[in-house]
Order: C-alpha cells, then structure tokens, then sequence
C-alpha cells in the first residue's frame, strides 16, 4: 500500500520508518427500593483519595470527555451490592474493589430507570474494600455479610461497625489448605421466620497450582471444589449443619460458589444457583418443600442461545430484583471490575428459570480504563498526529484507544476492539495453555508492540500472551483501522531445534518464538538499518535481542536471539525481591519457572536525557535501568530503582513511553492490574 495515497497512516509511517532510533523509540514500544439507607453516609473523595490516583504524580487517566458512556466499572474484582443507596426509589450499585490501588468502596448512581439503568461515575464513598463481602436481602431489608461478621450500620458507615456471627460446630474450612472465595448469606433456609446463614466456601486442595501438565497437555492434578454449607438459626444461635447436598451428594462446583437463594422457579419454594471460579452459573431446583429444602442434581444455567456465561472469570453473583418486576434477578460482578445484570424474564422452561443473556451496565465516562491487567502501548495508530493507545489484557482482547485532542491532556474515545475476520481478537489459554492451570481458561494476558513489521508501511501488532508465542497481526489497512488478518508466528531462523522454557509441554513449531509468558515483544530498529528487531526475555529469562534480516529470496527472519545486555549493580531482578544478584554480569530479569516466569514488562526510553537508552522494567510502579555504556553491540545498565513510591500494582505494571506535552522530554504511561493507565512525569530529566 502505498502511503502517500493513505494519508490516514501518514504520520504512523514517519515514525515508524525514522532512522533515528531514539526518536522511533517513543512510539514502536511497546441493583425492593430501601428508603434512604445511606442518611448521612461520609463521601470521602469522589475523585480519589487513600489509594486511590489523585491528579498528583502518577496521574491517573482520564477521559475528559463529557457525553461518553463506557463500560460501568471499578478496579481489580467488582463485587457489587445492589441497593437503592440514595433513597431515590431506584436502584444503585455499590461496588468494592479489594485490589489497589484502586481499593475502596463505590457508588455508582442510577440515572435511568429501574429497566433501562444507567450510571453516574463512581463515587467513593470508602477507602476500604473487602473481598468477599456480601449483600443479602431478607424481607425486603438489605444486609452486608463477610466471613464470621455481619455490619449492621453498612449504608451509614461502611465497615465502621461489625458483629460476629458465632456458630458451634465444625469451622468452616479448617481443613482447606487454600481458600480465595468465602462467601456469606443471610436467608430464610426453612421457612421459621428467622435468619439462617448459607456459606459458599471453596478451596483450591485437589488443584494445586503451576505447571502440572503431562507431555500430552493433561491436567495432572485435581479440580476447584466450590461447596455450600448451611448454619441453622435454632433460636438460640447458629449451628452448623455441613455441606448443602443435591442429588443425594454434596454440592460441588468448581470453585468460588458464592450461592444466590431465591424462589427461581415461582412455585414458593426457595430455590439455589451457584456460580464458580471460572464463567458459569449452575441451577439446583428445590424438589422438596419450603421448610424442608432438597435440591435436585445441578444444571449449567441456560437460555435458548445455550449455557449463559459471562465474560471473564472469578464472576460474583448477588441477587436482586433490580427493575422490580417481581422477578428476582442476579447482578454479577466480573474480573475486570465490570458489573453484568442476568436479567429473569419470569419464565420458566423445562423445569428452569429463563434469563437474558448477560448485559454489562454502563456509565457516564471518567477513568480510562480496560479490562484488567492493561497493557499499553502509545503509538499514533491513525496517523493523524496524535499519539493514541494500543493496549492489551487479562482477557486476552487487543483495543484501540483513540486520541481525540491531542495536547498536555488529551481527550480519550472509548476502547474499541480490534477484529479478525469480523470477530473481536480474544487470546484464551483454554483447557491447557496457562502454566497455571485449567481454572484460568479464559484468560489470555495479551501484551503488545507496535511496528511495521512487514514493511508495508502500515503499522502492525506484535503480540505475546499467556501462551508465550510471538505472533504478529498484519494491518489490513482497512477505514476504521481495527481489521487485521490473522495472526501469523514470528520467524527465527534457528539453528537446530526451535528452543523453549524448559516447562512446556508442548513444542513449538519449527521456526517459531516461544519464550516467557506474559513479556513485552519490544519491536523496534535497534541497530539503525531500517528493519525492524525484536527484543525480549529468552526462554531462560534473560533479555535478548533478535536481530532482523533479510534473506536472499526477499523473506524477512530474525536471527537466534543474542545477549547483549548486562547490568553492572545487577544481573538478576526480580519485581517481587528486586535486586537478587548484585554482580555484574548478563542482565537476567526473571530466573522464575513455571507461573513464576516471565510476566516481564518492558520498555525502552532515554529517561534521563543523555542520548542512549534507558531500560524501563515493571516493578510496583516502574523500574529504572540506567544506560552507563555501549560497547561493542553490548549495553550496560545501572540499577537506579522505582522511578516513584506509589504502589500502582498487585502483579505487575505495563510502560510505555509518551510524550504528550511535545516537549522532547519522554514521560511514562503506565497499564495496571487495576486496569487503569497512570501517567508518571519525567522528574529526573526534569532535573537535569
């Protein structure tokens, strides 16, 4: 394609096409209404505050574009409750987020209407939040549960009072070695006009964890086990009666039960689904009585287009009657912080409750965010000038960010997929491509670059994701610009067989790169003879550069990766422990193996303005390798810490640099777990 009749591209080919390797570095890298529960409930900081971003350094991403409506979100794991929190008599979203730095409770505003729900940007209204806490409607009064604690002044101050709820019998749990989902319930089990507890509990025992694959891709280890457990109200206090059986045997689904009791099926009896670790919800219709509950086996949840599933995993159901129809309902949170509602139609089919598909609430645009664990990568994709984000994560999507303004803070559009063949690009481990297991099949983990890397002069996507093959999406060059042909493996011309790390069970094919997963493909002209290289973790963890080149037939391969790259105060890193091995020697940044691997992201960057590139490293913000020396072909960095204090992750960050003010001094765009972007200033060029 020729460029210059493609002016959409222009600016991308200039930049990718810059023989100036500093200068094309900046962008080839990488819901019964409750009468005022809340009163006089404290609203500490709409905009942040405690851990949450506030416009000091790193400045959180926003879309300052008012009128845009985006996916309803918060952080790392949305657990949501569903109540009207203003007294308005429609129902809000309160929503807690565990996970910083995004923690904290929020409330989302209904501003449409019991059916047609829409929502306000969140509002904070506590600076904690608590993974499995609970939302329980008894007699039309909300209740918030967590694991042994009721609080009963929740929508006055949350978390500021709490009750145990003691029960005799066996502890819940105690003999779980590993436990993530413990889920608590108020419900009227049996019909006496009194509150029992029901418990979804699950542990991880069976499972185990990482790299557990026979030679053939075979799980060798156990499944989940997500079980229900029923604590009997007797009058004179909690007992626990065990496991919640259907069918004759004990509930167990796989993993994270949380279990949503109600009269599904309108016959007056309490009914029970469950959800799991994973995507699916399970139905059990209550066979017995109202005051003598028995279930029959469970059933997948389906509709007339199949099982419902939702969009990611570690889902969190709740129920309500959120558009007061009568039929109760289920809000469901998701992964990446989304809230889903699995609207009852008030049918039933075939002995089960009918529901719509899930349908994501949405909001009024404020934070950018996508997804979870977002990997950006600013690049001027439109060629209009403007720097935008290419941005990957936890499930596996690849999005385009459009730059609307340009400028210091430019104006965002919301994420738009990229598509294959009309369908969106999702990367999914499946039953065996994530070192960590089958209960992680639909992640994917995708983390990218930008470059032409065919020499077309379109800009291109090179991938890597939880399976830890390099593969590119060629830019079909198509009008909106998200159309790219299907994904193609990065050539090596290996010599001999195609290497790998060492805990794959599957072998990759000839000519092939397979290497860590979870790490940056840098693509970029290293070495200034206008073909684009590769530089990424080897498959033992140590950075390694590809060198392009051109074959006597025309084809383009990279050459076996070599190990150019050495730290002087450190050759070994870690992001959890940091300096591991303070010797000199070749740069290694993970010697981890199985899921410990990889998970590397990096960037490159002339981060202290001296003329040669600095190596930028995730860490719990972003970590600062320093360019001494070159010599040779070889490149010696400094160990120089964070670039910042701020905590801005869990797992791991995603750099990219920007430079948005169009001053030459680079600044960082930092992807979180949270999902969320966070612009870090360059205070160290700055200061020179």
């Amino acid at each position: 394609m020729n460029p210059a009749i493609h002016p959409f591209y222009k600016a991308s080919v200039l930049a990718i096409r810059s023989a100036a390797l500093a200068a094309a570095l900046l962008v080839t890298t990488s819901a019964s209404a409750v009468t005022d529960i809340r009163q006089a409930s404290p609203v500490t900081d709409s905009k942040g505050g405690g851990d949450t971003p506030s416009q000091s350094d790193p400045d959180i991403l926003r879309h300052n574009n008012p009128g845009l409506t985006v996916d309803l979100g918060v952080g790392l794991w949305g657990i949501p409750l569903p109540v009207d929190y203003d007294g308005d008599g429609v129902k809000d979203l309160l929503v807690s987020c565990p996970d910083r730095p995004y923690k904290g409770l929020y409330f989302f505003k209904n501003i449409g209407t019991p059916r047609h729900p829409r929502f306000a940007a969140a509002e904070r209204i506590s600076e904690k939040g608590m993974n499995n806490i609970r939302l329980s409607e008894v007699d039309g009064k909300p209740y918030v549960l967590s694991k042994n604690f009721e609080y009963p002044d929740f929508f006055k101050a949350p978390y500021a009072k709490k009750r145990r709820l003691h029960y005799e019998g066996e502890e819940l749990g105690a003999t779980y070695n590993k436990s993530r989902s413990n889920m608590w319930n108020y419900v009227d089990w049996d019909g006496d006009g009194d509150k029992d507890i029901v418990v979804g509990i699950d542990t991880w025992d069976d499972y185990g964890w990482d790299n557990a694959f026979d030679s053939l891709g075979r799980w060798t280890r156990g499944p989940l086990h997500g079980y229900v457990y029923l604590l009997e109200n007797t009058g004179k206090g909690y007992v626990n009666r065990g496991k919640v059986e259907a069918a004759g045997a004990p509930i167990d689904v796989y993993g994270a039960p949380n279990p949503c009791i109600a009269d599904w099926d309108g016959d007056g009896d309490l009914d029970l689904i469950c959800g799991e670790f994973v995507d699916g919800l399970t139905w059990f219709e209550n066979i017995g009585t109202r005051t003598e509950p028995r279930f029959a086996a469970g059933r997948p949840l389906a509709n007339k287009h199949g099982e419902i599933r939702l969009h990611l995993e570690m889902i969190v159901p709740v129920v309500s009657d959120f558009d007061g129809d009568g039929h109760p309902d289920l809000i469901v949170g998701d992964e990446d912080g989304r809230v889903a509602w699995v609207r009852h139609t008030g049918k039933v089919k075939k002995g089960m409750p009918q529901f719509e598909s899930p349908v994501y609430f949405t909001q009024q645009a404020d934070l950018v965010k996508f997804g979870a664990l977002s990997t950006p990568c600013a690049f001027d994709w439109d060629g209009d000038g403007k720097q935008d984000i290419i941005a990957g994560n936890s499930a596996g999507e690849i999005a385009f960010i459009r730059n609307l303004s340009g400028g210091e803070n430019p104006v965002w559009d919301a994420p738009r997929l990229f598509t294959v063949n009309g369908k969106p690009i999702r990367i999914q481990a499946g039953e065996n491509g994530s070192i960590q297991g089958p209960a992680e099949r639909k992640w994917g983990y995708t983390v990218l670059s930008v470059a032409d890397w065919d020499g077309d002069g379109l800009p291109d996507i090179i991938v890597n994701s939880i399976w830890g093959k390099i593969e590119w999406f060629r830019n079909l060059g198509s009008k909106d610009g998200l159309k790219l042909a299907p994904a193609q493996p990065v050539r090596v011309a290996w010599e001999g067989e195609t290497p790998k790390p060492a805990w794959n069970w599957w072998t990759p094919e000839p000519g092939t790169l397979v290497t860590q997963w979870r790490t940056t493909p840098v693509a970029m002209d290293w070495n200034g003879d206008s073909l684009t290289d590769l530089i990424i973790l080897d498959q033992e963890g140590y950075l390694a550069y590809y060198e392009r080149f051109r074959t006597p037939g025309g084809e383009l391969l990279l050459r076996p990766g070599r190990r150019i790259f050495h730290g002087t105060n450190c050759s070994l890193y870690s992001a959890k422990k940091g300096v591991v091995e303070t010797s000199e020697g070749l740069l290694r940044l993970n010697d981890g193996i199985g899921g410990q691997s990889g998970r590397r992201k990096i960037c490159f960057i002339d981060w202290d303005g001296d003329g040669r590139l600095d190596l930028i490293v995730d860490s719990q913000n972003a970590c600062w390798f320093r360019n001494v020396r070159e010599e040779q072909g070889e490149v010696w960095y400094e160990y120089m810490g964070n670039v910042n204090e701020r905590i801005l992750a869990g797992h791991t960050t995603c750099p990219t640099p920007i430079d948005w003010r169009n001053d030459g001094t680079p600044e960082l765009l930092l992807g979180a777990e949270d999902g969320h972007f966070y612009r870090m200033a360059n205070q160290q060029k700055q200061t020179r």
